[in-house]
């Protein structure tokens, strides 16, 4: 009994000394490796240390899944000078890697495609050498492989054609050779091929133009030849094929007509076994055709078949001919190739289109919405902001949508520069827009908004909505369920948060603001709270903003004011949301009913709104008891700004003052609704 006992507490006390994530332990060792390589003089990942936890949000750059695995690595635009480790195939559940505008070297690693969960794969603008791995086509969850201007080389294997969620192939700019491999007209989620500037042969693939979803193929400066497939004539404009002097084809005005010459070319490039080559067929007859016009007149020609071995024969002389001409010409081509000056300005993927159409296969619409501007999984395009037939998607307008490309270009690949603010779940950057306009960039953690993804898109469509002279206007979104954040894009207020302008001994800005500014200031926030609180008439449902405070208060170039963050807690989860009201409640704009009660109502925004009246008048964040004190007694002197110097008007001031104090009334039913504070507001009148 005794040894039984004692087997059982053995047992027991190896169970509880195990460590509960081993997996854990080995992705901080890989990330360790990966750190030493991508950043062997450890200036610039120092976050990264042994005894942090990667999904605590302390390492930069890292983003964990609800399982606490490390699920994205986003480094890019970090000048980043080592190379890329193996190790990084030890984060079995990583589903982005985005390394790109580094300059990393060496070899891309084999061992990287047993990443099968990896969707994004992000290694464009860098300085990587040798070949694409040869495993690639191993890596099933892959949707976007973007390679874009590095110095890779040799052949594009023929296995990517099992990529079959494959929506982005970006190859352009390297060094790579051989044939477009006819596996890539397999992949029916294709919606962009760059391989331009680059030194491939051969034909161009008829299979490419049986891709339902493809919008843009570009095969710019290559050494491509033979016949174009007519049916890549459906993408326009987004058919690029200059810089190719072998080709040829009848539908395609920039195009020369196919000759008997061709044949020659062709010959040398013949599709791999199994496959039908159609494309050689068609130019096959359409030489033959070529000959036998320059050699018969019509009579003759219906009279051709009688003369058939006589024909073979010259056609087997003219064949030999036109071989050993051919095999001149070719090599004309390749010479003239290599003299060829290419640009080295690099031309970035558009996007990807929504990959909810294929049917094996059905993406979240947040990975939809990641790099596309014609995001409408339903094809339903419709004006406006408006749910679709599935109550998981809606559709927007078009000019709503942002993708990647445009956000790192905004924000300069999230330059420290740019940065405005950053804290545990967002960080705000300043950006410029391609049309020079200046926005303000919001990026969210993905893990930090609401699981339920119809909760999510619900919030979405509500923020689109909002519209109002008095808050931020949000000029688009967009999300990326690989890289694991959201973007929301404003206008950008010039002037900064109204907290900046308050207790000025504090703050850089050394500027005061004159009391007409302050008074316009209180209206202006009066009026947009109105417009939440459903005030106006407008067919919408009641927001309570829940976290209205002088921070969440910016101002325009005038001055005027514009209440930021409206509805994102509807995006947030929970936690999140009660997080950001420690800071609420520390200074003193969260009602004293949340503390019993749980819930916000219109008044407890009128309550905040109270504590905003006073701060401007007094010019101080935090406001004292004797401040107070002297605002319900009427006593200007005991709570309006010395920093006026007197340059005020007083009726104004006491009147506004009590104003602010019935708003922060303790009782929620004392407090008075927004209509009548703003009837009390625009009644004043100064004296």
């Amino acid at each position: 009994m005794v040894s039984l006992s004692a087997t059982l507490l053995i047992l027991l006390s190896i169970f509880f000394s195990t460590p509960s994530n081993v997996r854990g332990n080995a992705e901080l060792k890989a990330l360790m490796e990966l750190k030493s390589s991508l950043d062997p003089e450890n200036k610039l990942l120092r976050s990264w240390t042994f005894n942090g936890d990667p999904c605590d949000g302390s390492f930069e750059g890292i983003a964990c899944n609800q399982h606490l695995k490390v699920a994205n690595i986003s480094l890019q635009g970090k000048r980043l000078a080592g190379k890329l480790s193996p190790a990084v195939a030890e984060l079995k559940c990583l589903s982005g890697l985005y390394l790109h505008y580094n300059s990393l070297s060496g070899e891309i690693p084999q061992e990287i495609t047993n990443l099968t969960e990896l969707s994004d794969l992000y290694l464009n603008v860098n300085n990587f050498s040798g070949e694409i791995p040869a495993d690639i086509g191993s890596m099933d969850g892959l949707q976007v492989m973007d390679l874009c201007c590095n110095s890779l080389t040799g052949k594009i294997p023929k296995n990517i054609g099992t990529l079959k969620k494959l929506n982005v192939l970006s190859l352009q700019h390297n060094q790579l050779t051989g044939e477009v491999p006819w596996s890539l007209g397999n992949l029916s989620m294709l919606s962009r091929i760059d391989l331009s500037f680059n030194n491939l042969l051969g034909l161009i693939p008829k299979t490419l133009a049986n891709i339902p979803q493809l919008e843009t193929l570009d095969l710019r400066n290559n050494t491509l030849s033979g016949f174009v497939p007519s049916g890549l004539k459906k993408l326009n404009g987004s058919f690029q094929f200059e810089n190719n002097t072998g080709l040829c084809g009848m539908d395609f005005p920039s195009l020369r007509a196919c000759s008997a010459f061709d044949n020659a070319n062709i010959e040398q490039f013949k599709q791999p076994p199994g496959e039908i080559d159609t494309d050689k067929s068609a130019l096959h007859n359409i030489s033959e055709s070529v000959y036998l016009q320059k050699h018969c007149n019509k009579t003759q020609c219906k009279k051709s078949s009688s003369k058939l071995p006589q024909v073979a024969l010259i056609s087997s002389v003219i064949t030999v001919t036109i071989t050993l001409l051919g095999a001149g010409i070719l090599t004309f081509f390749r010479y003239r190739r290599r003299k060829q000056k290419i640009s080295n300005t690099p031309e970035f993927s558009e996007g990807r289109l929504s990959t909810d159409l294929q049917k094996d296969f059905r993406a979240s619409p947040l990975v939809s919405l990641a790099y596309t501007k014609e995001w409408d999984p339903l094809g339903d395009s419709r004006n406006g902001a408006e749910f679709s037939q599935e109550p998981h998607l809606f559709v927007v307008n078009s000019s709503f949508r942002f993708n990647l490309e445009d956000i790192e270009s905004a924000t300069q690949c999230f330059s420290e520069a740019n940065l405005l603010s950053r804290n545990s779940f967002t960080s705000v950057f300043k950006g410029v827009l391609r049309d020079g306009s200046p926005v303000a960039i919001r990026s969210i953690n993905i893990s930090s908004c609401k699981n339920e993804e119809v909760e999510f898109m619900n919030g979405l469509k509500l923020l689109s909505s909002l519209s109002h002279e008095n808050l931020m206007k949000l000029r688009g979104f967009c999300c990326s369920r690989g890289r694991g954040e959201c973007f929301l894009i404003y206008d950008f207020a010039s002037k900064g948060k109204l907290s900046n302008f308050l207790d000025i001994q504090e703050h850089e800005t050394n500027q005061v603001l004159d009391w007409p500014a302050r008074i316009s200031i209180i209206k202006g926030i009066a009026k947009g709270i109105a417009y939440l609180h459903g005030s106006d008439q407008q067919k919408k449902p009641t927001i309570v903003h829940r976290n209205i405070s002088v921070e969440k208060i910016l101002l325009d170039e005038q001055f005027n004011p514009l209440i930021a963050d409206s509805g994102l807690h509807n995006l947030l989860a929970d936690d999140m949301v009660f997080s950001a009201l420690k800071t609420s409640a520390a200074m003193g704009y969260l009602a004293p009913e949340y503390v019993t009660t749980g819930k916000f109502t219109e008044k407890t925004d009128i309550f905040a709104f109270g504590v905003i009246i006073l701060q401007i008048l007094s010019g101080k964040l935090m406001l004292t008891s004797s401040l107070r004190i002297a605002a319900e007694n009427g006593e200007h002197s005991g709570f309006i700004d010395e920093y006026l110097r007197e340059e005020f008007d007083k009726p104004e001031a006491i009147a506004m003052a009590r104003i602010g104090i019935s708003c922060t009334q303790e009782i929620p039913n004392n407090r008075p609704n927004i209509e009548t504070l703003l009837e009390d507001i625009n009644c004043m009148k100064s004296e």
